[in-house]
């Protein structure tokens, strides 16, 4: 991480456009979406891959209104008049910074930021890798694990593990460590 920028935390996830006029279908993220969506809110925008838009100048987006829809939140913002701006937005993760955001209530919550970092090990005790992302996708959240491999192109390989209690059975922040307790074959 830039230790010159604040980090950011993901609040909500574009979906795909919704209508012709650039709403845009967010995935809420954070537990205070009232917060978060206000019109005049600018959240940060994190793309995934290279390749996924063609105007990569838009770093953040500013709410101009947000409203609830079937479960999900449809979100308009300054500058994205179409549909066609909207879809440039699909997948990207709708961000704040850190000092914007407060600690989770619940003891079973952690910011993206919190984890990334973290030594993973199996509940054996034996060392797998460390914590270099978590991924937000529909299915939930996943601990992208960069593990040690001689035979790997460049000496580690990825292991993407669902950020599950029945897999990750205890987060020690203070230990700076994930135990891991994976079914065969999901760390191979």
């Amino acid at each position: 991480m830039n230790e010159l920028q604040p980090e950011a935390l993901a609040v909500g996830r574009v979906v795909r456009p919704h209508g012709v006029r650039g709403e845009l279908v967010v995935e809420v993220l954070t537990d205070s979406p009232e917060l978060r969506f206000v019109p005049g809110s600018v959240l940060g925008l994190k793309r995934r891959g290279a390749g996924q838009s063609r105007n990569k100048s838009a770093q953040s987006l500013t709410v101009t209104a947000a409203r609830q829809h079937a479960g999900r939140l449809l979100v308009r913002a300054e500058g994205v008049n179409g549909r066609d701006a909207a879809e440039e937005l699909r997948g990207a993760l709708l961000t704040v910074s850190a000092d914007a955001a407060e600690s989770p209530e619940d003891p079973d919550e952690f910011h993206d930021t919190e984890l990334i970092g973290l030594r993973a090990a199996l509940v054996s005790g034996e060392d797998v890798g460390v914590v270099r992302d978590v991924l937000h996708s529909p299915a939930g959240e996943l601990l992208a694990i960069t593990i040690a491999d001689p035979e790997a192109e460049e000496g580690e390989r990825e292991a993407l593990v669902p950020f599950v209690s029945a897999i990750v059975p205890e987060v020690d922040l203070e230990g700076g460590r994930v135990v891991l307790d994976p079914p065969e074959g999901l760390l191979d």
